[in-house]
């Protein structure tokens, strides 16, 4: 029975994996466009890549659950549960931001011979990740509240980028999540997101009052009128209210 928990967290893992397989199986190809023009294309099914992420996620929440259920709680089950969260949303999401690298410089001239040294930063997303489950894993008060921003919430949103880029008719979004500048400020941001020692709260429950689970009811309401309004494009928004919330709810305290 004390296994059940790792074995979830293996599965988190596991989903992790497949989602690499499925963006390194998408290479970026020219196509004929109109008029004789080439464009530039992505197979779509890097899509599914965001689909195991979430799936990981998933599991991720309910492994720590169950562990609880169970009173399975191990030191083991914490350095597992950080080296899966490495691969699922730092190591993949990296990979990710990686092939959209590639994409925004495919359209120049020789675009797919683009230096290693330009895709490169890349790697930050899962360095900083490391980095903040370490962290994480070393420090005893963050029970009920974080350091920084949970690795997990930085896997979701970079995941949401390709159901975003192939799900919008909006040639400005296109645009956006195809242009390198923006690219690599998203990866700095995220980065630093990560390292920080902003305070974030965690969306466990200490007990079911209206009262002590306002902050997490808000962001909840956002997270439905986001979904419904904007389908895949509520997921910045709801990471971005996550931070709001999170930081105002400190600000509020002191």
């Amino acid at each position: 029975m004390k296994q059940i928990p790792n074995l979830f967290t293996l599965l988190n893992l596991v989903f992790g994996f497949m989602a690499i397989i499925v963006i390194l199986q998408n290479g970026i190809t020219m196509v004929n466009g109109s008029a004789g023009q080439y464009m530039v294309d992505m197979p779509e099914k890097i899509w599914l890549a965001s689909l195991f992420i979430a799936i990981a996620a998933v599991v991720d929440f309910f492994d720590g659950f169950i562990a609880r259920l169970l009173k399975a709680s191990s030191a083991m089950g914490k350095q597992l549960d950080s080296l899966a969260d490495v691969v699922s949303f730092g190591v993949a999401p990296g990979l990710i931001l990686y092939q959209f690298l590639r994409l925004s410089f495919a359209a120049d001239e020789n675009g797919l011979d683009t230096s290693l040294i330009w895709l490169l930063p890349s790697v930050l997303i899962p360095c900083a990740a490391a980095y903040r489950l370490a962290r994480f894993n070393i420090d005893e008060s963050q029970s009920y509240g974080f350091k920084g921003v949970p690795v997990p919430a930085v896997g979701l949103v970079v995941a949401s980028m390709p159901l975003i880029y192939w799900n919008t008719n909006s040639e400005t979004v296109i645009n956006i999540l195809s242009n390198r500048w923006v690219l690599y400020a998203i990866i700095l941001v995220l980065s630093y997101l990560m390292v920080s020692t902003l305070p974030i709260m965690a969306l466990k429950f200490k007990d079911y009052s209206v009262q002590s689970n306002i902050p997490k009811l808000i962001i909840l309401a956002i997270a439905i009128i986001s979904a419904i309004a904007l389908k895949w494009a509520a997921m910045p928004v709801i990471f971005l209210a996550y931070i709001i919330v999170s930081l105002a709810l400190k600000n509020r305290k002191e």
